[in-house]
């Protein structure tokens, strides 16, 4: 039931007319009547209803909206969650940016493994920078290919050891041309140093870049002793290659050491130089590399014995390990 609230409207021209009397100038009631028609084009006040049913769902103040959930939202409700969804998607991060990987990349972990491998010496004394103890290292880059032969090759330990290998010859009579005396000691020095310094550049920096091969001394640790003898005596003529990791015969070592020999006629008397010489020297310092791998994969083991300290920080200790369970591991799958 709806009651009807709407008074009746009163005629402002009549009202003026009934106080005023019909006397009043013909002006103010054309104004009037003016305002009159004014007041008249308002509208009419909404209706109350009592009997009025609650607002429904997708009803606001009796008007009616679609059936449509995302319709039937306010615009005030409808503004919050499109801020609130903007909001969030703003809060996630972007796909396409990268994120901080939290794995060092390969050039961070061989430039740690390198820095180890600075500090590696001989009873405190003679370096072998170019040995590893981690079996599968991290490829150098050709930077750090040439960073390592060089720091070797200016290590102070290189320069005493020139003079120990001119002591050597000049003792054997191997300084011919050179002369004898101060002056010839001092210029078969210069030679043999001049020979290290060409060789570790060269085998070790300049052409394992060109053939991308690593130029170091895998170092073995495990095994039997023959098997480990054969191992590094043959590391001289083979080599890992950087991106495959498998073994490839080492141009690097034996083509530096022949390189280096074919420089060496430049500062060498004719008594000591030429092709035949070269190729001769070259062999030699191959040789030589043969055995200097055998000590450095047994050094470990004797300053363990001898001096109580462990140059591999546990390596060997657990390739051991890993060996002998694979052993009793074979040993069960056998046939009985």
């Amino acid at each position: 039931m709806q009651v009807n609230l709407r008074k009746p409207r009163i005629s402002l021209v009549a009202l003026v007319l009934a106080v005023a009397g019909a006397s009043a100038p013909a002006q103010q009631l054309a104004r009037l009547s003016q305002d009159d028609a004014a007041i008249a084009a308002i509208p009419d006040a909404p209706v109350p209803q009592e009997d009025a049913e609650p607002a429904q769902p997708g009803q606001v103040a009796g008007t009616e909206f679609a059936q449509d959930p995302a319709l039937a939202q306010t615009p005030a409700s409808a503004a919050g969650q499109s801020n609130s969804q903007t909001g969030s998607q703003s809060a996630q991060p972007d796909a396409t940016q990268q994120q901080p990987s939290t794995q060092k990349s390969q050039h961070e972990t061989a430039e740690e493994q390198l820095k180890a491998q600075e500090k590696q010496r001989i009873l405190g004394i003679v370096p072998y920078f170019g040995t590893t103890y981690v079996s599968d290292a991290a490829s150098l880059t050709s930077g750090q290919k040439m960073k390592l032969a060089f720091r070797s090759a200016i290590d102070p330990f290189t320069f005493a050891g020139a003079f120990i290998v001119a002591g050597l010859r000049e003792a054997n009579g191997q300084n011919k041309g050179f002369g004898w005396g101060a002056e010839g000691y001092f210029k078969l020095s210069g030679a043999a140093y001049l020979d290290a310094f060409n060789g570790n550049m060269i085998g070790n920096g300049i052409l394992p870049s060109i053939f991308r091969q690593d130029p170091r001394y895998f170092r073995l640790g495990h095994g039997t002793v023959r098997h480990r003898i054969f191992y590094a005596m043959a590391s001289a003529v083979i080599c890992k290659h950087d991106k495959t990791g498998k073994w490839e015969p080492n141009y690097s070592n034996v083509g530096g050491n022949i390189a280096a020999g074919a420089i060496s006629n430049l500062y060498y008397p004719p008594t000591n130089s030429g092709w035949g010489q070269t190729i001769t020297t070259g062999l030699i310092v191959t040789a030589e590399g043969m055995v200097g791998s055998t000590f450095q994969e047994f050094w470990p083991d004797l300053s363990r014995k001898f001096l109580h300290q462990d140059p591999t920080h546990g390596l060997d200790a657990q390739a051991a390990a890993r060996d002998k369970a694979q052993k009793q591991k074979n040993a069960q799958d056998a046939p009985k």
